[in-house]
This record gives C-alpha cells, structure tokens and sequence, in this order.
C-alpha cells in the first residue's frame, strides 16, 4: 500500500523547489513502513533530486514545507492509496494546494523494471512539473463518512454471501438438496428448520452455520437502515430520491451510486462518466486498423457493479410497476418522463443485442454503459428541480 506526496509551486509564482514524497505502510519493519521519501523538483528544466526520508508525521512534514517558502506559495501533491484523505485534510488545514493523484493514470516508461522509492518520488515530481499527473475528486468528511457506511454494508453482503454458501454446502455434502425454486425465501427458511440429523456433530454444525446465516442477515438490514437514514440527513438526499426513478435502482443502490461516484456535476458530459466507471470498450488502433477490446475496467469498481446489475433488470418489457410509481410520484415530470424514456431505450437494446446472440453478461455491461448516461442526466436534473 504506497501513498506519495509532492509539491511544487503554481506557474506564475515566485521560484521555489518542489517536493515529492512516497508514504509506505505495508508490513515492513520500521523505520521504513511509516516514511517519507522526498524529492525536489524546482521550475526550468533541471532534473527533481532526491531530499531524504522523514518519519510519517505531519508535524515533521510541515516542518520540511517551511524551508521552502509560504504554504501559498508552495503546492502539494501526493498519490491516492488506501490511507484515505486525512494528510490531504491536514496540509490544506494549514493552507497549502494539495492534489490527490490517481496512480492509474500515471505515466510508466514501458522499459523500467526498476521500481523503488527514490526513484518513484523523482519521476512523479517531473511528471507533476510537467502537467503530466492527474488529480482525483476529494469528497469532504460528511460524503466520506457515508462512502464508508456504504462499503461497510457491502462487506455485511459479502459475508452473509459467504455464509450461505457454507450451509449450502454443508446440506449438499449431506445429501441434502432444497426442493424449491428461490432459496432464502420463507419456503427455503422453513426447509432449513424442519432439517435434523441423526449425528448430534451434525447437528450442532448446522445450528452454527444457521446462527452465521442469521447474523450476517442482521447485520446487513442493521447497516441498510443506518444507510437509509443516513442519506435523509444528507445534501444527496435529492439525488438519491431522483434516481429511485430509474428501473433497477431502489434507494441502497441510489445510495451507492452517489456515494461512489461522488459529484457527478464535476463531468461535462455522459461519456465521461461511462469512461470514469470502465465501462467503456478498450482500443489498440493504429492507422487504418481499429481494435476494440473488453472494457477497460477503470475508475470506481462498486458503482460499475451497482449498474451492472441494475441492468438486469431492462431484460423485460417496459412498464411502471406500483412500487415504481409510488418512488415516482413525489418527483417532477421532467424526471419521470427521463425515468420512462430510460426504459423503453434500453428494455429494447436488452432484447435486441440479445436477438442477435450477444451473451447476456456483455448485454448487461452494454446497457449498463448506456443507464450511466441516464443516471448522468437525472442527478443533473435532481438539486434543481426535483421535488420533497
């Protein structure tokens, strides 16, 4: 896990050195997991150099910042990692530019093989000299704070998941197979509790693995909950309310969306967003030669997961079912009407990509692409003229 920090100075500015610095905190051995490396990086054309290695610490680092100049004279920029935003938080605190930067956008030289943090944190600093580096959006605490609540009942789903996968596999081994069609309904609940064993191991592990079942279930609707009124309390309220226009999005997975992607103003157009989520194909063309290639994958994987999924629901005719028009009725027109012309568009790519043999996970990442534009336009429309 690498998160790298730089500064330079904005064009324009008086001439001041640019630091770069990379934070490890994998399991290393200290004084190396909690470190700074720190490159300079001044303005013309003369190659960063390499300044030494702090102790992560803030006070330390401030400390570095103030030999080279004032903090609004000095610009930092560090790379994103799975610390979060807290160093992001205490250099803008004290009045200094900082960027996040995203490191999959970072250019790499095909032919380096060499890859260290001396050498990382000079390169970045003459790729942030150079313009080359991209910045990411930074949500403020309170969007964090639910982006968090949001993830942590998608680990709630993963482990409940996980735990009826053990029972069912613990029934199959016994030769125990549901008869029904839905598992987990109330029919499949009442199977599970009329099962017994004639082994007391047996049945004390299938009362273990039924308790697991149940408390991850808990779990989950405790975390929904907290999620739902969290979203009440918060700005996205609106957009959230909004989306629950669209076929296929109820309010957790509204909630997700504005979570993950955040402000969905910051992009100018539809594409854009398709291109934030991945969900646009990958191209190797050259001259005349055109290839296009699976999706690239990129940006915010749990949003792209959350429209691929709502895209399964545009498998059927289009129609507003009661519960649909009850979500729809506190809103405006103009986002019902965007609401029915998502449906009949993409209900109707669904069976014609389907007619044509597509497979049906490509179909849904297609329509998909296509509901990210939906969602674009109606989050737009949402802050201004949606309706409580």
């Amino acid at each position: 896990m690498v998160l790298k920090e730089w500064l330079e100075p904005d064009a324009g500015r008086p001439a001041r050195p640019v630091l770069r610095g990379r934070w490890r905190s994998d399991a290393l051995p200290l004084p190396d997991k909690d470190s700074i490396s720190i490159a300079i990086c001044e303005p013309g054309r003369e190659p960063a150099r390499f300044a030494g290695t702090i102790r992560h610490d803030v006070p330390t680092l401030l400390k570095v910042l103030r030999k080279y100049g004032e903090a609004a004279q000095v610009s930092v920029v560090y790379e994103a990692g799975p610390t979060g935003y807290g160093l992001y938080r205490e250099l803008a605190a004290h009045g200094y530019e900082c960027q996040v930067i995203a490191p999959s956008l970072t250019p790499h030289r095909g032919g380096d093989r060499i890859k260290n943090d001396r050498r990382d944190c000079l390169r970045l600093a003459e790729l942030s000299r150079a313009g080359e580096l991209k910045a990411i959006w930074i949500p403020d605490a309170a969007h964090e704070a639910l982006r968090n609540l949001w993830r942590a009942r998608e680990d709630a789903v993963n482990m409940r998941l996980k735990a009826r996968q053990q029972l069912k596999a613990f029934l199959l081994r016994q030769g125990r197979v549901y008869p029904g069609k839905t598992a987990w309904s109330r029919m499949h609940l009442r199977w599970l509790a009329n099962q017994r064993f004639e082994q007391s191991a047996d049945q004390l592990a299938f009362a273990e693995y039924q308790h697991a079942v149940e408390d991850t279930h808990a779990r989950v609707e405790r975390l929904s909950g907290a999620l739902e009124h969290s979203a009440l309390t918060e700005q996205v309220a609106s957009v959230v309310a909004a989306l629950r226009a669209l076929r296929g999005i109820d309010t957790v997975s509204a909630i997700g969306l504005v979570a993950e992607i955040g402000d969905i103003g910051r992009f100018a157009t539809a594409r854009q967003l398709m291109g934030y989520l991945g969900l646009v194909p990958s191209e190797h063309s050259s001259g005349g030669t055109v290839r296009r290639g699976a999706i690239t994958k990129t940006g915010n994987a749990h949003a792209r997961r959350l429209l691929t999924e709502s895209a399964w629901n545009y498998r059927f005719a289009p129609r507003v079912s009661n519960e649909l028009r009850t979500r729809q009725r506190a809103l405006a027109q103009p986002i019902r009407e965007h609401a029915w012309k998502a449906q009949v568009r993409l209900c109707a790519r669904f069976q014609r990509l389907r007619s044509r043999g597509v497979q049906a996970n490509k179909v849904c990442v297609a329509v998909a692409r296509e509901l990210a534009g939906f969602v674009w336009e109606i989050a737009r429309m949402a802050p201004s003229i949606a309706t409580h």
